[in-house]
C-alpha cells in the first residue's frame, strides 16, 4: 500500500515535472525532445494500467496525506472504476497528443512554451478525477480553467485567439463560483469533505431541504464547464487553439469534467424529480442545438467542435435519464467518445497542417496523396457513426435499449437521440468522406502523407475504437462495468456485444442510418437551410456574452468613477464619515451610550489654564487666513494636551507628545513653505459646513467612546502581565518602552513605515515643485521672479 500511495503521488507530480522542463527540453532537443517529454505522461498512464485489474474487482484505491487535519483538509485521491477511467484516458491521449505537438508545431518559436502549458493542463485535469478532498477537487477544477485560458490564447497575438480564452475562463469561472457555494452546501448537509465518504450518504442529501440550492449550484458549475446549453457557445470558440489542445481539450479532458462531476453524484444527488427532469431536458437540448449547428459548418474543426457540444449532451441526458441500461450506455460512450473524437480532430489538423486549409468545401481528393490518414478517418468516423464493428456501435445500440419505450418520456427522448445520431453520423461522413473523395482539389500546399508523430495518435486510438469492440467481453470487464458500477453506486455487468440484437435498438439504429445518410446525400441544402433557420432566429448566446462584457466594462467605468473620483477631499471626507457612524451608531443601537458625568468641580486654576490655551490653540486653526498659520496654531493644542499628561503623571507620554509636536510643526512648515500652495480656503459654505459636521461627529464619537471605556471596571490583566514579564523576558526596566519596541515591536515598525511612506511622499511634492519651476525657468524666467 506504501508503494502504491508513493507511485500515485508520483503519478499526479509528473505532469506538472514535465511542465518544468518541457522549456529545456525542448530548447536543448528541438522538436525531438516530444519523446522524451511523453515519457512523463506514458509512466503515469502504466501505473494506472497496472491498477486495473484491483479496480476492476470492485476495490477501492485511497490514499493521500493530511493537510490540516483540524478542518478535515487532505491531499488525497480515490480511485474507482470511474475516476481510474478518466485517469487513463486523461494520461494515455497525453501522451499522444504530446506525441502529436512535436510534429505539429515543429518549429514553433514557442513550443517550449506549449508544451508547459499542456502538461499544467494535463496535470490539472488528472487532479480532478483522481481528487478525493473537496477543496483539492475545487483547486484543480479552477486550475483547468485557468490552463485552457493559456492554451486557448496560445496565439496571442492574434485577436480571436485573446476573445475565445476570455470567454473560456469568465464562462467556466463564472461556473466555478457556483460549484464553489454548491460544495460548501454539500460539506454543511453531509458534515464531511472527502468524495469517498460522500457516496454513502444519498438519502441524507436527497432528503435535506438544501437539497435544489446544492443542486442547481452543482449544475451551474458542470453545464458551463461541459458546454450545456446555453453555456455551449465557448466551446467551439475554443477552436482558436491549435489542434493538438482541440484533439486533448475534446477527447479527454477539461470538457468531460462536468460529465465526470455528475457521474460522480450520480449516486447522492441521483434519483430525484429534480435531477431527472433538469439533466435530460438540458442534455437533449444540448445534443439537439449541438447537431444542427454542425450541420452548418464548413471549418472541420468548428465542425467536430460541435458535435461535441451534442456529444456532452446526449452523456448529460443519459445521466439524467435515471435506467440502470442509461448509466450503461453513458459509461460505453464515453469511452468511445473519448477515442473517436481524439482520433477525427487529430486527423482534422493532419489535414489543415498538410494541405493549408480545413475548408471542408475547398478539400477533395486526398484519399491517393494521403491514403493511411484517409483509413484512420474512416475508422474514427464510422466509431462515431454508431456503425460496426466499432466500439460507438455497441455505445449507440445501449443507448437505444436504456431510452426506449412506450410513455410519452421515452418516446420523446428516444427521438432526439434518434435525430442527434443521425446528424452525428451525417457530420461523420462528411468529415470522413468529403475531404478524401472526388476530383484532387487546388491546395496551398503541396499534398502528401503525414509524418508518424502525426498519424500515431490518431492510428492508435482508432485501433482502439475497434480492439474494444471486438474484444468486447474484456473491455466490459476491465472497463466499462466499473465505470457504470462507479456511476450507479452499484455492482454492473454488461454484456453487449458485436453479436446482432434483433429488436426495437437495432431497428433505432437502421432509422439513424438511413436519416444520417439522407442528410449527408442532401448537406449542402441541408447547410443552407440550417443557415436560414439561424438567421431567422437571430443573434445567439455568443453575441450575448459580447454584450455582457461590454455592458459589464461600462458598469465598472461608471462605479470606478464614482468611487473613485481622483479627489483626496472626497477620500477624506468618506473616511471621516464612516469612521464617524461607527462610533456613534452602534452605541446608540444597542444602549451603550456612557452615563454623563457631573461637572467637575475640583479643577485647579493652572489646570483651567492649560484647557483654555487649548481652546484658544483651537480658535486660531479655525479662524487662520492662511496653512502656516494653522499649522503653529495646531502645534497649540499639542503642547497643551503634553502639558495635560504632565500634570495628570505621564511624563515619559508627555514628553513623546512634546517631540512629536514639535518635529510635526517643524516639517509641515517647511514642506508647506516649500510648496507654497494657495493659501486661501477655496471651499464653498455647504462644503465648510459639512466637513465641520464631520470634525464635530468624530470629536463626538470618540468623547463617547472615552467615556463609556473610563465607566466600565478597569481590567488590570495586562498591566500584570506587562510588569511581570518586562524584565524577565525582555529584559526591560522602562515597561512603557518595552511595549512599543518588544511587545508591540510589529506595530511600531507599522507607524515607522508609514512615517517613511509619507517622507517620501513629501520628498516627490518637492521635487515635482522644484522640477516643474526649472521648467518653467527655462521657457519664461520672468515668470519665476514674478512668482516670488
Amino acid at each position: 500500500m506504501a508503494d502504491v500511495t508513493a507511485l500515485t503521488f508520483l503519478a499526479l507530480c509528473l505532469p506538472l515535472a514535465g511542465a518544468l522542463a518541457a522549456p529545456f527540453v525542448i530548447r536543448i532537443l528541438g522538436a525531438n525532445g516530444a519523446w522524451l517529454l511523453a515519457a512523463a505522461p506514458l509512466f503515469a498512464f502504466l501505473h494506472f494500467l497496472r491498477l486495473l485489474p484491483q479496480v476492476a474487482r470492485g476495490q477501492i484505491v485511497t490514499g493521500g496525506y493530511a493537510w490540516v487535519p483540524s478542518y478535515q483538509l487532505s491531499f488525497s485521491w480515490f480511485l474507482d472504476g470511474l475516476s481510474l477511467a478518466f485517469a487513463l484516458l486523461i494520461t494515455g491521449i497525453g501522451t499522444l497528443i504530446v506525441l502529436y505537438a512535436g510534429a505539429y508545431l515543429r518549429g514553433h518559436k514557442d513550443q517550449g512554451r506549449f508544451f508547459s502549458f499542456i502538461f499544467l493542463f494535463m496535470g490539472a485535469m488528472l487532479g480532478i478525477v483522481v481528487s478525493d478532498s473537496f477543496l483539492m477537487f475545487f483547486i484543480f477544477w479552477e486550475l483547468t480553467s485557468i490552463t485552457s485560458f493559456l492554451l486557448i490564447g496560445f496565439d496571442h497575438e492574434r485577436e480571436a485567439a485573446r476573445r475565445a480564452a476570455l470567454q473560456a475562463l469568465v464562462v467556466t469561472g463564472g461556473g466555478g463560483l457556483c460549484l464553489l457555494a454548491g460544495l460548501l452546501i454539500l460539506w454543511n448537509m453531509s458534515g464531511v469533505t472527502q468524495m469517498s465518504q460522500l457516496i454513502g450518504l444519498g438519502d441524507m442529501l436527497r432528503e435535506s431541504p438544501f437539497y435544489l440550492a446544492a443542486l442547481i449550484l452543482v449544475l451551474g458549475g458542470a453545464f458551463t464547464k461541459s458546454a450545456q446549453f446555453p453555456f455551449h457557445f465557448w466551446l467551439p470558440n475554443a477552436m482558436e487553439a491549435p489542434t493538438p489542445v482541440s484533439a486533448y481539450l475534446h477527447s479527454a479532458t477539461m470538457v468531460k469534467a462536468g460529465v465526470y462531476l455528475l457521474m460522480r453524484l450520480n449516486p447522492v444527488m441521483g434519483a430525484t424529480s429534480a435531477w431527472e427532469i433538469l439533466l435530460p431536458f438540458f442534455g437533449g437540448l444540448t445534443l439537439v442545438v449541438g447537431t444542427a449547428l454542425a450541420i452548418r459548418q464548413t471549418d472541420l474543426k468548428l465542425k467536430l467542435a460541435y458535435t461535441t457540444v451534442s456529444s456532452l449532451g446526449l452523456l448529460v441526458m443519459l445521466i439524467g435519464f435515471g435506467s440502470d441500461h442509461a448509466v450503461e450506455a453513458a459509461a460505453l460512450y464515453l469511452v468511445a467518445h473519448s477515442l473517436f473524437k481524439g482520433a477525427l480532430f487529430m486527423v482534422a489538423g493532419i489535414i489543415d497542417h498538410e494541405t493549408g486549409t480545413r475548408d471542408i468545401t475547398r478539400l477533395g481528393g486526398l484519399r491517393r496523396a494521403m491514403p493511411l490518414t484517409w483509413i484512420i478517418a474512416l475508422a474514427a468516423a464510422f466509431s462515431m457513426a454508431g456503425l460496426p464493428p466499432f466500439f460507438g456501435f455497441l455505445a449507440k445500440e445501449e443507448i437505444y435499449t436504456a431510452l426506449a419505450g412506450g410513455d410519452i418520456r421515452a418516446i420523446t427522448f428516444t427521438a432526439i437521440a434518434v435525430f442527434g445520431n443521425a446528424l452525428m453520423l451525417a457530420v461523420a461522413l462528411a468529415v470522413a468522406l468529403k475531404p478524401f473523395l472526388g476530383r484532387p482539389a487546388q491546395m496551398p500546399k503541396a499534398v502528401h502523407e503525414a509524418p508518424v508523430l502525426l498519424w500515431l495518435g490518431p492510428a492508435v486510438l482508432a485501433i482502439l475504437g475497434l480492439l474494444s469492440a471486438v474484444f468486447a467481453s474484456f473491455t466490459h470487464v476491465a472497463l466499462s462495468s466499473p465505470i457504470a458500477a462507479a456511476i450507479r453506486g452499484t455492482p454492473v455487468e454488461i454484456s453487449i456485444s458485436l453479436a446482432p440484437h434483433i429488436g426495437l435498438p437495432l431497428a433505432l439504429s437502421l432509422l439513424t442510418v438511413l436519416l444520417g445518410i439522407g442528410v449527408y446525400w442532401q448537406l449542402d441544402r441541408a447547410r443552407f437551410w440550417m443557415a436560414v433557420f439561424l438567421r431567422a432566429a437571430g443573434r445567439g448566446p455568443d453575441h450575448g456574452f459580447d454584450l455582457a462584457m461590454v455592458g459589464l466594462v461600462r458598469f465598472a467605468g461608471r462605479l470606478i468613477r464614482f468611487v473613485q473620483p481622483g479627489r483626496l477631499e472626497i477620500y477624506v471626507a468618506c473616511t471621516f464619515l464612516c469612521l464617524a457612524a461607527i462610533l456613534i451608531i452602534p452605541p446608540i443601537l444597542y444602549g451603550e451610550l456612557p452615563h454623563l458625568p457631573a461637572w467637575p468641580t475640583d479643577v485647579r486654576l493652572y489646570e483651567w489654564a492649560v484647557f483654555l490655551i487649548a481652546a484658544f490653540g483651537l480658535a486660531a486653526v479655525l479662524v487662520a487666513r492662511d496653512r502656516l498659520t494653522a499649522i503653529v496654531s495646531l502645534g497649540i493644542q499639542g503642547f497643551a494636551v503634553a502639558v495635560i499628561f504632565l500634570l495628570f503623571g505621564a511624563p515619559d507620554l508627555s514628553f513623546t507628545q512634546f517631540m512629536v509636536e514639535t518635529l510635526s510643526v517643524v516639517i509641515l512648515a517647511l514642506v508647506m513653505t516649500r510648496l507654497r500652495l494657495s493659501p486661501d480656503d477655496r471651499r464653498s459654505p455647504g462644503r465648510r459646513l459639512l466637513h465641520a459636521a464631520l470634525a464635530l461627529g468624530c470629536g463626538l464619537g470618540f468623547s463617547l467612546l472615552l467615556l463609556r471605556a473610563t465607566q466600565l471596571p478597569f481590567n488590570d490583566a495586562l498591566t500584570l502581565f506587562f510588569n511581570a514579564y518586562s524584565k524577565s523576558i525582555a529584559h526591560g526596566a522602562n515597561v512603557v518602552n518595552v511595549i512599543i519596541v518588544d511587545f508591540r515591536g510589529t506595530d511600531t515598525l507599522g507607524e515607522i513605515a508609514v512615517v517613511a511612506v509619507t517622507g517620501l511622499a513629501i520628498l516627490a511634492l518637492i521635487r515635482i515643485r522644484a522640477g516643474s519651476e526649472r521648467k518653467l525657468a527655462v521657457n519664461d524666467p520672468d515668470a519665476v521672479g514674478a512668482g516670488e
